[in-house]
């Protein structure tokens, strides 16, 4: 029931900060549609930890900013390498372990490495992913790799 009042509150507010309309009429018919969602929700037994997962949400938004810094990093490496005239790419399609326990570890670091500028992930089928490098040294799942150690922290070992 935690969950679903959680769901129901981000999505109102989810809804609020997007409507930009304070009207009553348009108050109640958000609160109404937010209602019906998590009614819904509930009835494809979709809020449980891993639809709904609010134990890493702290640890998530310390995680997003260290992030983004990553994503600045690598363009600006692969705008050098674009502008190279000589265009340095080696591209390569590998697949690695991934060392998550849980889906949704799985999942961030997938989108992490997307988000990461000359990296794809292609595929993540059970405990391998599939990655696409545009070019460097390629990629790896080394344990101690600063992506891997933080999703891992933010996955909750």
């Amino acid at each position: 029931m935690l969950r679903s009042i959680g769901l129901g509150a981000i999505l109102y507010g989810f809804w609020l900060l997007l409507s930009g309309h304070y009207t009553p009429l348009l108050l109640s018919l958000g609160a109404v549609s937010c209602v019906l969602v998590v009614l819904i929700a509930r009835r494809m037994d979709m809020v449980d930890e891993e639809g709904l997962p609010l134990q890493i949400g702290a640890r998530f938004m310390v995680y997003l900013p260290w992030l983004l810094l990553q994503v600045l990093k690598s363009n600006l490496v692969m705008a050098r390498i674009v502008l190279d005239p000589s265009l340095p790419i080696d591209p390569k399609l590998g697949r690695y372990p991934l060392p998550y326990r849980t889906d949704l570890g799985r999942v961030i670091f997938g989108n992490s490495v997307t988000l990461t500028p000359g990296t794809v992930t292609t595929a993540i089928d059970g405990d391998t992913i599939e990655v696409h490098v545009l070019s460097g040294k390629g990629f790896g799942t080394d344990p101690d790799d600063p992506m891997i150690r933080r999703v891992r922290w933010v996955e909750g070992d």
